[in-house]
């Protein structure tokens, strides 16, 4: 049996963590089986629907290098694969439910089901939901109901008796009683539009999908689907549902732990590589140990058993140390493409670069390597460069446990010891050592007497590594830096 996965979204929001997530085991476990991963897109719910969150899922996809074997855009055997050109299906299937009496037309106004519910709610019936009202019409009252103009919806007729149960992958069997499936939910809208239910088993199988694969928030809809399988007569698929994704409260990740959407991690420059292989690793593991992979590997390696059932912790300050790790390992003309739209958008470099422009990128790009963790960092990180304005905060000069006199001592000898040693073009390993000898005889840490002087020359406590910001500036220029900051303390 080939294996045949899908990513199904709902373009009604910007593709977040959660969401590729699901996208990702589903297009690394047809990979590794030699199956096909399929893309279709649920854009039934015309009132959030938006074309913005349709091209980011495309964009986000094709950032991430996922490519889809059928789905819009590549076509396939069993297309359309957007919802809303498949209407006369779910229509036809709908109808077909009815004639076999598994499903009836229901005519009830929303004017009677909200009096319903607020009959049940004052009444606090353990019995919440619909009460089956026109299960068992006559044909006249369908008729009349019909002559009224009233347009009726589809629901399925859900069994008042025994259970159902499906089986999970991952958490074994899970039964749920019918009388706590949603009573007899609407298949078909009086639109003419599908619910999620009937067109999600609809598609699923009408595509042939033999692995489900989503999030454990689905669990719950499992009967209902599975009652739907039934009512059709057709074979359910493989159910995996996968753990949730938290934040380190443990609780579901969303906007109050920080970015959720991939859109925003891009734009703050994070690498691909490093957004799907730590995603991956949000509720999967090969061995417990190994912690990076290409795509090309995991599209080998993985396998649903390894998949977690506790949820999976997202934490942002992992995240942030592989896009790190994956940085270093970038050629400095890798570094220069990526970092350049960020120095454009900063407005230190042109939109059409010049060659002293390009030279200077390049000189940045081995010191900026070693200190962003994440693209947008070089921004920061080379301000001092393009921006010349000095910090007049004396505080900021000051190192911890030093007070401004022993500063103004360490800083001025300390940076006598820097330039004289930069004019004789001595290797800055030498200046490190002198400096060390400097803080024993003042009887202070080194970073008393560098942190000063760093300050100095680019106006930040945080930097590129000293020498690098001193090379980078030239020898006249780190002068002129410290002279002026000398002169603020003196």
């Amino acid at each position: 049996m080939e294996v045949r996965v899908r990513y199904a979204p709902s373009p009604t929001g910007l593709q977040h963590i959660g969401g590729v997530r699901t996208a990702l085991y589903n297009y690394f476990f047809a990979r590794s089986q030699g199956g096909k991963f399929i893309l279709r897109i649920e854009d039934t719910d015309r009132e959030r629907y938006s074309d913005e969150s349709l091209q980011d899922l495309y964009d986000t996809l094709e950032w991430l290098g996922i490519s889809w074997d059928e789905g819009p855009n590549v076509g396939g055997p069993y297309g359309p694969y957007v919802q809303s050109e498949r209407l006369e299906i779910y229509q036809k299937y709908a109808r077909q439910l009815v004639e076999d009496g598994k499903a009836y037309y229901c005519y009830c106004t929303p004017e009677r089901l909200e009096k319903l519910r607020e009959e049940q709610a004052a009444s606090k019936s353990r019995y919440q939901g619909y009460d089956r009202h026109c299960a068992h019409l006559s044909e006249e009252e369908r008729r009349a109901a019909e002559e009224a103009g009233i347009k009726p919806v589809i629901r399925l007729r859900v069994p008042t008796e025994g259970k159902t149960t499906f089986h999970d992958v991952l958490m074994g069997d899970i039964t749920r009683r019918n009388s706590d499936v949603s009573p007899d939910p609407i298949l078909l809208k009086s639109d003419g539009y599908p619910t999620y239910h009937l067109a999600n088993v609809i598609d699923d199988h009408l595509m042939g999908i033999t692995h489900i694969m989503r999030a454990q928030e689905w669990i719950p809809s499992g009967p209902l689907h599975i009652l739907l399988y039934e009512a059709f007569g057709w074979e359910p698929p493989v159910y995996c549902h996968l753990p949730m994704v938290c934040g380190k409260d443990g609780q579901k990740l969303s906007k109050r732990h920080g970015d959720t959407a991939v859109r925003d991690f891009r734009a703050k420059g994070y690498l691909p590589e490093a957004i799907l292989n730590y995603v991956t690793l949000v509720g999967w593991s090969l061995d417990g140990s190994r912690e990076f992979f290409s795509r090309e590997e995991l599209e080998k390696c993985f396998v649903l058993e390894n998949i977690h059932v506790s949820s999976g912790t997202f934490d942002y300050k992992k995240l942030d140390w592989f896009n790190g790790q994956y940085i270093r390992r970038k050629s400095d003309d890798e570094i220069v493409s990526l970092i350049l739209p960020y120095m454009q958008k900063a407005g230190y470099v042109s939109a059409s670069p010049t060659k002293q422009e390009l030279d200077r990128l390049h000189m940045l790009a081995s010191p900026l390597r070693e200190r962003m963790r994440l693209v947008s960092d070089a921004v920061p990180l080379s301000a001092f460069i393009y921006d010349d304005r000095p910090c007049t905060d004396k505080s900021q000069y000051i190192a911890k446990g030093m007070d401004e006199e022993g500063t103004r001592t360490a800083f001025a000898r300390g940076a006598e010891i820097v330039l004289a040693n930069e004019r004789a073009g001595r290797p800055f390993e030498e200046t490190e050592s002198a400096v060390k000898a400097l803080a024993e005889e003042l009887s202070v840490k080194v970073n008393a007497i560098f942190q000063p002087i760093r300050v100095a020359i680019t106006n930040s406590t945080v930097s590129l590594p000293l020498h690098d910001s001193i090379r980078l500036l030239g020898l006249e220029e780190t002068t002129r830096r410290i002279e002026r900051a000398l002169k603020l303390f003196n």
